[in-house]
């Protein structure tokens, strides 16, 4: 345990001094402040003069406004944290030739795989909570409504949903980085596998749809059985993508309104704001239920991944490394 705890907190100094991390985080707050801004500015316009709906403040989140949602934003662009944190955390080591010496201590291999993948998760945990909270401060101060405890618990559950889902991208960066002896070569192996999901599932689902499924755009009528299993498959597929996982469930957890995971016909802000005077929003009890399936999706492939990456590292011949 000692071992873990030394390694957590030298990788952590290396983090919190890292450049590359530094401009990414920034970044990522900045474009999560412009987003919140325009859609606290949107929905502060539509509600003047009218009493405020509840749970108004989970749109923060979750309205698009002119470009995406912050939601869709850190899904997006959130893998590249995990990404940057871990590419070069085994093979920065092998290239100055430090692991070897840091094997001969006191210190244990498990714990030095173990210390640099949960200094990386205290690491995102620390960006995420500063983000909402940020947004949750200028939120309240746009729109002039406190966020109650149902939605506090929301947000709560939405940062755990989104440390798992970017601990999935930092176990991809170090299982590369254990593979690849080249930090080049991990890294580019990191945002391929990111943009592959990022695009081409998605693309790859409707391809695969279009074959299985047609649906002819010049015939006036189109069986609906067709397009019920069109979408089926369409569905299925996108699936294998984290992004759908963690975006579905995500957005059917911070709106209330949502049903089910996956709906056909999209609604704006706006929209959400008049249909909600006229509908009951879930309970979070039901939201979760809705959306267990994909959180257990989630856990499952983030400690998977960590376990192959574990595997593979312990395995490895100190001599070679």
């Amino acid at each position: 345990m000692h071992g873990i705890i030394t390694i957590i907190r030298k990788e952590m100094e290396d983090h919190f001094s890292s450049t590359r991390f530094l401009l990414i985080s920034a970044l990522i707050v900045m474009v999560g402040v412009i987003i919140t801004s325009m859609v606290g500015m949107a929905i502060q316009e539509e509600l003047k003069g009218m009493a405020k709906p509840t749970l108004v403040f989970l749109l923060l989140f979750t309205a698009t406004g002119k470009l995406f949602s912050f939601v869709q934003f850190i899904g997006f662009f959130g893998p590249l944290i995990g990404i940057f944190l871990g590419f070069d955390s085994i093979n920065r080591e092998r290239v100055s030739r430090t692991l070897t010496k840091l094997l001969s201590q006191p210190i244990y291999r498990d714990s030095v795989i173990n210390g640099k993948f949960f200094s990386g998760v205290i690491v995102i945990a620390i960006v995420l909570v500063a983000i909402v909270l940020l947004i949750s401060g200028l939120g309240i101060r746009l729109i002039g409504v406190v966020p109650g405890v149902e939605e506090v618990w929301r947000l709560i559950i939405y940062i755990l949903i989104s440390l798992l889902y970017i601990s999935f991208w930092l176990g991809i960066a170090i299982l590369f980085s254990v593979i690849f002896r080249s930090t080049a070569t991990s890294a580019l192996a990191s945002l391929a596998l990111w943009i592959f999901f990022s695009f081409f599932v998605g693309l790859g689902a409707g391809v695969l749809a279009d074959a299985l499924a047609p649906i002819s755009q010049s015939q006036t009528y189109v069986d609906p059985g067709i397009i019920i299993k069109h979408e089926k498959i369409q569905r299925i597929v996108s699936l294998f993508s984290p992004m759908t996982l963690y975006s579905e469930a995500t957005n059917t957890l911070l709106d209330p309104m949502r049903k089910t995971t996956r709906g056909l016909i999209l609604m704006g802000p706006l929209e959400r704001l008049s249909i909600s005077r006229f509908q009951n929003p879930l309970p979070l009890e039901e939201s979760i239920l809705i959306v267990i399936p994909h959180l257990l999706s989630i856990v499952a492939i983030t400690f998977l991944c960590f376990g192959i990456c574990y595997l593979i590292f312990m395995r490895q011949e100190i001599r070679t490394i």
